[in-house]
């Protein structure tokens, strides 16, 4: 396949990928509870972005120890980044540059305003600092938006290697969303076009449950998808799922505008 045809093909995965980045990061980071004690992949929705760390369906890359070369180079990644990205700290700004805020209205840490076209680039193995696939934004208490960082992409396909040469591994850890299960009529296009219902849901107002599987679909089920209780695929195909080693390709947060110390810049944790 072409340059060409790989980024038309990665510009119509991504894109409907990228309406599923707030829930699929949630599997990652710790449980949070957002009323009613929960336990399923919504009750994690809450701390998009508040601490990631190894599970079952995430896969991070080694932190290795950092050379004098990652020091010089993680204080031009933050300078770079501080001084590109800074005119979106107007969230306005980054709209009409097509940054498009995905599930702005469930409650998250972190808000990823997402670019279909460089998103679609970055899978394509064109990575640039001044134009990441995502922008990380926080609400502010009295409303509008507030700019801490960025995301940015690389190809599923990428090592270590390539990583390290993109944002250092002595500074950073990749990670990516792997061990992934879908129920029955839940496909992996429907995961990329953000379609979480294998169904028409209708209201229940005597379940107890009903108005959260409206609202998040196959997520209100523990079982299923990035924080789901399944992370095999005999244990996924035993429930009639559709099981997939990884979705999405390698991901990386960098809050450079919260310090210029590595350990706050270059976080696992949100600022």
């Amino acid at each position: 396949m072409t340059r060409f045809g790989s980024s038309v093909l990665a510009a119509t995965i991504v894109f409907g990928a990228l309406v599923f980045l707030a829930s699929a990061h949630a599997d990652d980071m710790e449980g949070m509870d957002m009323g009613g004690g929960d336990n399923s992949n919504s009750s994690a929705m809450g701390g998009m972005g508040a601490h990631m760390k190894m599970t079952d369906h995430m896969t991070m890359t080694e932190l290795r120890p950092a050379t004098a070369a990652d020091t010089v180079r993680g204080q031009e990644i933050i300078r770079t980044m501080r001084e590109k990205l800074a005119k979106y700290e107007d969230a306005n700004v980054a709209i009409a540059a097509g940054y498009v805020p995905y599930l702005p209205t469930v409650p998250q840490d972190v808000y990823h305003f997402a670019s279909r076209e460089r998103t679609a680039s970055e899978y394509a193995g064109d990575f640039d600092l001044a134009e990441p696939g995502s922008l990380l934004y926080e609400k502010k208490t009295f409303g509008g938006w507030k700019l801490v960082g960025a995301m940015y992409d690389a190809p599923a396909s990428d090592t270590p290697e390539q990583l390290d040469q993109l944002i250092p591994l002595g500074l950073v850890r990749w990670h990516a969303h792997t061990n992934i299960c879908l129920p029955a009529g839940v496909t992996e296009q429907d995961v990329f076009n953000g379609e979480i219902h294998s169904r028409p849901v209708a209201r229940n107002f005597n379940d107890p449950g009903a108005a959260l599987r409206m609202r998040f679909g196959y997520l209100a089920d523990p079982r299923f998808g990035f924080t789901g209780t399944i992370a095999d695929e005999a244990s996924c195909e035993a429930v009639g799922g559709n099981f997939h080693a990884q979705i999405f390709g390698w991901m990386v947060h960098v809050y450079p505008f919260a310090s210029e110390d590595f350990k706050v810049a270059f976080s696992l944790d949100a600022p």
